[in-house]
């Protein structure tokens, strides 16, 4: 059940960003998915460690203000290994949208790290690689 639980909680991670035929983003929800204090971390182009604030507020933004529009990404695969209430994901995932009114696509590898809390399944650090 654990692997279950965890595939949705990352399938509701990567449908945080998604404003596809004109829904809304809801990147807010990273901050029930996300343990208070989590960290994450983008690898580069400019390697940076943020709170989860930091991480929400320039995507919530740039997801609303019509800049990216028809984005969304997805995992494309995956290998989680379970240790009683802790568990580690890495995986590779795509990208596409429309930025500045220019279509792209891209990609690149996240790793996840889970902890199961009284409300189940949260994340307590994601870090990601994006070479596009």
């Amino acid at each position: 059940m654990s692997k279950i639980e965890i595939d949705a909680v990352t399938a509701e991670f990567f449908g945080a960003f998604d404003n596809r035929g004109g829904r809304l983003a809801d990147v807010e929800r990273i901050r029930r998915l996300v343990v208070p204090g989590g960290v994450i971390v983008m690898t580069g182009p400019k390697f940076t460690v943020y709170t989860v604030d930091e991480f929400i507020e320039p995507r919530q933004k740039l997801l609303t203000d019509g800049r990216l529009v028809e984005f969304s990404e997805w995992e494309t695969s995956e290998r989680t290994e379970i240790a009683g209430d802790i568990a580690s994901r890495i995986g590779e995932y795509r990208k596409s949208g429309i930025l500045d009114g220019e279509p792209f696509e891209g990609g690149g590898a996240k790793s996840f790290q889970f902890v199961r809390t009284p409300e189940g399944w949260r994340i307590a650090a994601f870090a990601w690689y994006d070479p596009s």
